[in-house]
């Protein structure tokens, strides 16, 4: 009996040790992955604060007397370029030089257009204009003090141009 004793306890304590050993290991498993998750949330939550910073820049300062025109009016140069396909077909409906016969009609005509009054003896006018193809185009209007975007649709008949506003928002 005496020499059975000391065994026990011997596999007691091994059966602990083990034990313990394979609860540390389930522990380290499991903070690791809960370490890979965190990282996960952090790293979207920094995209989100990224994407968050970038249309800060594009905000409009409140009551503001020199109107800029806020990031979205100055639109990206690569927009509102005729294709070689787009000439084509409005020449053959008479215009001789689309894009410049397109922007000085919609200048004369942008009074008809634009639906907002000027604030403080302001006058709204189109201050950026892009063709963006044979049938549309956009354009920001502004007096100063308001302002607002237009999607315009226009038709060329004989060289004639004719103007629908499809859709006006103001800022």
């Amino acid at each position: 009996m005496k020499a059975i004793l000391p065994w026990i306890l011997i596999a007691v304590f091994l059966f602990l040790a083990i034990h313990f050993y394979w609860q540390k290991n389930e522990a380290e498993s499991r903070l690791a992955i809960a370490d890979n998750q965190l990282e996960e949330v952090d790293s979207e939550l920094e995209q989100k604060a990224q994407a968050m910073d970038s249309l800060e820049d594009y905000m409009l300062p409140p009551d503001t007397m020199g109107m800029v025109p806020p990031g979205g009016a100055a639109f990206v140069d690569e927009l509102g370029t005729l294709s070689e396909s787009d000439v084509r077909r409005l020449k053959q409906k008479g215009l001789e030089n689309p894009e410049t016969d397109l922007m000085n009609d919609l200048q004369r005509k942008q009074r008809q257009l634009i639906s907002a009054e000027g604030t403080l003896g302001g006058t709204m006018a189109i201050r950026d204009t892009r063709i963006l193809n044979d049938r549309y185009a956009m354009a920001y209007y502004e007096d100063g003090h308001t302002g607002g975007y237009m999607i315009l649709k226009y038709t060329v008949n004989n060289g004639n141009i004719n103007w629908t506003v499809v859709d006006n928002s103001r800022l």
